[in-house]
């Protein structure tokens, strides 16, 4: 265990503080952004879309994604919008995780984990496909990480559920080896620094297994809402030895249900995503029965 702290014990404190483990993705997509920002041009939309949203549910939430991909799509003028809202998440007291899922060798890692850190991300997620020597680099570079363990699309099973000759799965293989790892990563929460991405739609069965196989990983929860996950379904990813919210292990994020949410009547967008926000911030105060 280490005595300094980590953005994740830093996101323990902030999940604490809000009194919620709710985390919103920052994905726009112009097509689907309010009528009025479209006006202005796609560039201006995407930016004025995602900088209002952000004050809209600040101190709702205590985290956000910011989906790296609908930003790069638009080259260096993305990039440059991206950095916007990572810098203007920070000053509103979010805990920001830039789902990039980026994954190389060691050393074009360090240059992808340089990179998130100076752009100002608390937390990456990576892909741990090439083993440890292609996630250590964000580590190194006082990021938190969340490796992609049991992803929330449907065909993820062809792969992540194949059994390997030695025995159980690949997913299970990840698992054991992001413990491992993150064992040399534990800080002061009793939280590693590295975690793990871990889909809300998949049986609770195994996710109570991933958790038997990561006791001291944060899993960030992606799948609920639009996708079709329930709160009921992360129970099994929560640390029974919990002593506090922010120490449950779990990071849920909602993407599509919260900044797209459709205003009733006259009622803004802007009124549309706050509340929308709060009733996900609210559902998962419940996870406290679970501690």
């Amino acid at each position: 265990m280490t005595t300094t702290e980590s953005p994740i014990d830093l996101l323990a404190q902030a999940i604490d503080r809000v009194g919620t483990p709710a985390c919103v993705g920052i994905d726009p997509v112009f097509e689907k952004i309010p009528r009025s920002l479209r006006l202005d041009g796609e560039l201006e939309a995407i930016e004025s879309f995602s900088l209002r949203v952000l004050d809209s549910i600040a101190g709702v939430v205590p985290a956000v994604k910011p989906q790296s991909a609908c930003f790069e799509r638009y080259g260096s003028a993305g990039y440059a919008i991206l950095e916007k809202v990572i810098d203007k998440a920070r000053q509103l007291g979010f805990i920001v995780i830039l789902d990039a899922k980026r994954a190389d060798i060691g050393s074009s890692a360090e240059h992808y984990a340089i990179g998130a850190a100076n752009m100002g991300a608390n937390c990456i997620t990576v892909s741990p496909y090439m083993g440890p020597s292609s996630i250590e680099p964000f580590l190194r570079a006082g990021l938190g990480v969340f490796a992609l363990a049991r992803t929330s699309n449907p065909d993820s099973d062809e792969f992540q559920l194949q059994t390997l000759q030695s025995g159980g799965s690949i997913v299970q293989a990840v698992g054991s080896m992001l413990a491992k790892m993150g064992d040399e990563w534990i800080g002061p929460s009793g939280l590693s620094a590295l975690g793990a991405v871990v889909g809300a739609t998949k049986a609770g069965d195994e996710l109570g297994e991933l958790r038997r196989v990561m006791p001291n990983q944060v899993f960030l929860v992606p799948g609920i809402g639009a996708q079709g996950g329930t709160i009921a379904d992360i129970a099994p990813l929560v640390r029974a030895d919990a002593d506090a919210l922010g120490q449950i292990g779990v990071i849920v994020n909602a993407s599509r249900s919260v900044i797209f949410a459709k205003p009733e009547g006259d009622g803004s967008w802007l009124s549309a995503v706050h509340t929308a926000a709060m009733e996900f911030a609210n559902e998962l105060r419940g996870l406290r029965a679970t501690i």
